[in-house]
């Protein structure tokens, strides 16, 4: 296929993606969860991991159209892909679709309740359903990551962990002592035994 061709239908289906979008727009998010199109192929969309949307290697300098394509992003296994009813584009993620950049703190110990947000405007408040996950790197330091909806996690800036770390107590689980934090009525380890 000629290189100009294939240009031409990337151009198509980002385009497409931002109408659909625009279209299908209301109150919240758009239902991604239930959209099943078919696989239109890939996009040279990437995420990196400090959350600077690419496409075609140039940063989306609009972070509204970035934000605009954070809202059909979906998770298929380990695969990330930005869903329409009609379309399924296939799309890089460096590390985690979301930084989240922030949280706030309300009420204290186990009453306290913490709500993450993103660079892309979201919102989750860490409980059973947007669980704290935090990985080790090869490197030995830590990677926090918080759910944010639908399997799609943040992964959290380093001065928003370490205000978490501000915030650690030890808890024992099981007669093991562990140091995390708590929320929603929850403790959330962030670190392993």
């Amino acid at each position: 296929m000629p290189r100009y061709w294939s240009e031409f239908l990337v151009s198509v289906s980002a385009d497409s993606i931002a109408s659909a979008i625009t279209a299908a727009k209301g109150r919240g998010l758009p239902p991604v969860d239930k959209w099943n199109p078919p696989f239109c192929g890939d996009l040279d969309i990437r995420i990196a991991k400090d959350g600077t949307w690419f496409y075609l290697g140039t940063p989306i300098g609009r972070v509204r159209l970035a934000r605009l394509f954070s809202t059909v992003l979906k998770k298929e296994g380990a695969q990330y892909f930005l869903v329409t009813p009609v379309e399924k584009i296939g799309i890089t993620v460096d590390d985690a679709p979301f930084l989240a950049i922030d949280f706030d703190v309300t009420g204290k110990e186990q009453d306290q309740v913490l709500t993450f947000h993103t660079s892309m405007g979201d919102s989750a408040i860490l409980d059973a359903d947007h669980p704290l996950r935090v990985a080790t790197r090869s490197s030995g330091e830590p990677a926090p990551y918080v759910e944010i909806r639908a399997g799609l996690e943040a992964l959290i800036d380093r001065k928003s962990f370490f205000r978490l770390v501000d915030l650690a107590v030890e808890h024992e689980i099981s007669g093991v002592t562990y140091l995390g934090v708590w929320s929603s009525g929850q403790f959330f380890a962030l670190t392993s035994p």
